[in-house]
């Protein structure tokens, strides 16, 4: 096993565990970068966003930034059932698809029992990956 392997692992588990084992936790913030697509084919004006539409929502939003370690810049949740994560220059390509799994596993955990959405956006907000949880057979499509 290499380097990045191993660096990619451990990136994966490290933010596995965090989502886990913590609840989300937080107060309102409210970010001032440029638009983003919202994953249905319109754009949003980032300034408007928040990181959550519901409480549980902005708190999750919130937490998933803090706890990212320098790898999430920013998040939101919309309906308790789509996340948007930002990610930052620190993430290589190869890291993006692990990390988004980590994140809707800690998805699915906060809001369980139902069909889930996490959009894995680039540092300059364009969307790379796109990972749909399907809560009857447990399984996430990657896009």
């Amino acid at each position: 096993m290499n380097l990045q392997n191993i660096q990619k692992i451990l990136v994966a588990l490290a933010l596995a565990v965090v989502l886990t084992v913590t609840t989300a936790c937080g107060g309102t913030v409210q970010s001032t970068q440029p638009g983003v697509s919202s994953g249905n084919g319109s754009t949003v004006a980032y300034q408007q966003l928040e990181r959550g539409n519901t409480s549980g929502g902005q708190n999750f939003g919130d937490w998933v930034v803090q706890a990212g370690g320098g790898l999430i810049s920013d998040a939101y949740v919309r309906d308790d059932n789509k996340l948007g994560a930002v990610i930052s220059s620190q993430v290589r390509p190869n890291e993006v698809r692990p990390l988004a799994r980590s994140l809707t596993q800690g998805l699915q955990r906060n809001f369980p029992n139902r069909d889930l959405t996490v959009f894995m956006y680039a540092p300059d907000k364009k969307l790379i990956l796109t990972a749909r949880y399907d809560h009857q057979t447990r399984q996430i499509e990657y896009q």
